[in-house]
């Protein structure tokens, strides 16, 4: 049920973001989470949207480079301690978060999710389940 992330690599220089997020919004693709990490000379985005490999096809044809990356979508309880209660779940069995973002709200649910990268993604998404949380399937993504 792992999700598909899209990470991109973009030179750390004005402009490069937004010449990115055009082709994107020109191919009439929806963002639905969106991280960007950087460094000195180049930067991260990383990307969750509602046709990833219409995505892929896109920034590839416009000369990015990009690659899929399997994450888990995580519905986030709106009560206090509602990504601890997350966190501790994955903990209980040992699976250790690499990185992590949040997400917009989806239309349909009202909710907001949390996209984990994680190593052991189906012993994390068993051991979410487990404790009750909702997971995104890609298809639920689409919808959003």
């Amino acid at each position: 049920m792992a999700i598909k992330q899209i990470s991109v690599f973009l030179e750390n220089r004005p402009g490069t973001l937004q010449n990115m997020t055009k082709e994107i919004a020109d191919a009439k693709i929806d963002l639905r989470a969106l991280s960007v990490a950087e460094t000195k000379d180049f930067g991260i985005v990383r990307m969750i949207v509602n046709d990833v490999y219409e995505t892929a096809t896109v920034l590839k044809d416009a000369g990015y480079i990009c690659s899929m990356t399997p994450v888990v979508a995580v519905q986030i309880p709106d009560v206090v301690g509602g990504l601890n209660k997350v966190l501790s779940a994955l903990n209980e069995v040992s699976v250790n978060v690499e990185y992590m973002y949040a997400s917009l709200a989806g239309k349909a649910t009202g909710c907001a999710y949390m996209i984990l990268r994680v190593e052991e993604v189906e012993k994390a998404e068993v051991a979410l389940r487990g404790k009750g949380f909702t997971l995104a399937s890609q298809e639920a993504i689409s919808e959003m």
